[in-house]
């Protein structure tokens, strides 16, 4: 078959002699043979199912990268300095086996999903758009609005999926507003602010309905309540978002567009 190397679990090992011996017996020159530790998993056993994911598959229906767990598979017992993160070039390029370690590694699946983290990361918000979409459903979505949206969220994102998740306040018509943050920040004291700022965000033109408008409507609060910016921004972004943390609240509102917003914020009214 033209094959020149073999490179396999050492668990084949013991079978190795054996073969060579049938490689001599029909007058072949045998293959290079290599053996490489075993994988382990977190409680330092081989390998199983038992220990999770179980086919690359499962892996891409989570919302990993091909390059993201393939950078993974590769360093695990192979390295190249302290270098983490490699291209395929860089991996062609540098891979060899005399730098393949000795001992069996072990699978870190919290490693992997920061690897993946640091591959969405790095990525084009326009080439996370198609790798996203089957994980959001069957809405149809702009494609440049939807690469905005990702744009704010995927440097927070480890996996696809969890990307998609925390896109839902952008693309949903309503939120659920979580009670705690009901509770501390949607009180009689913020209800005069949400109030002004529903009046002041009706008055921009759809057309002007863009982050330095919106920012411009706060300022403008700020300096008639003399409070502080997060008096008036956090108890809006609950309102918008359904929680207490989110990229910058001027361009979540900008994104979530003059309607939605004005919506949120009046359920928001309803609940103090």
């Amino acid at each position: 078959m033209g094959i020149t190397h073999i490179i396999r679990g050492d668990d084949h090992l013991n079978n190795t002699p054996k073969q060579m011996h049938i490689y001599e017996a029909f007058g072949k020159t045998p293959p290079k043979f290599a053996h490489l530790p075993m994988i382990l998993g977190s409680d330092k056993a081989r390998l199983s199912k038992r220990h999770g994911a179980t086919s690359v598959q499962a892996y891409r229906d989570m919302g990993y990268l091909p390059e993201a767990l393939l950078n993974y598979l590769v360093r695990l017992g192979w390295s190249h300095a302290d270098q983490e993160i490699f291209s395929m070039a860089e991996l062609i390029e540098k891979f060899s086996l005399e730098h393949v370690g000795a001992s069996a590694a072990v699978f870190n699946p919290e490693k992997l999903l920061w690897m993946n983290g640091e591959y969405i990361k790095a990525a084009t918000h326009e080439a996370l758009v198609p790798l996203v979409m089957p994980f959001i459903g069957s809405v149809e979505l702009d494609s440049a609005w939807l690469g905005r949206a990702i744009k704010t969220l995927q440097e927070r994102s480890r996996t696809l999926l969890e990307l998609a998740n925390s896109l839902r306040y952008y693309i949903d018509e309503g939120v659920a507003i979580d009670e705690k943050a009901a509770k501390k920040f949607l009180t009689n004291d913020t209800k005069p602010y949400i109030t002004a700022l529903i009046e002041r965000l009706g008055t921009i033109a759809d057309s002007d309905f863009r982050a330095v408008e919106i920012e411009a409507v706060f300022m403008g609060l700020i300096a008639q309540f003399g409070v502080q910016l997060g008096k008036i921004a956090q108890p809006t972004r609950v309102a918008i978002t359904g929680n207490t943390v989110s990229p910058g609240i001027f361009e979540v509102i900008e994104l979530v567009g003059k309607d939605r917003t004005i919506k949120r914020l009046n359920k928001a009214l309803s609940k103090i």
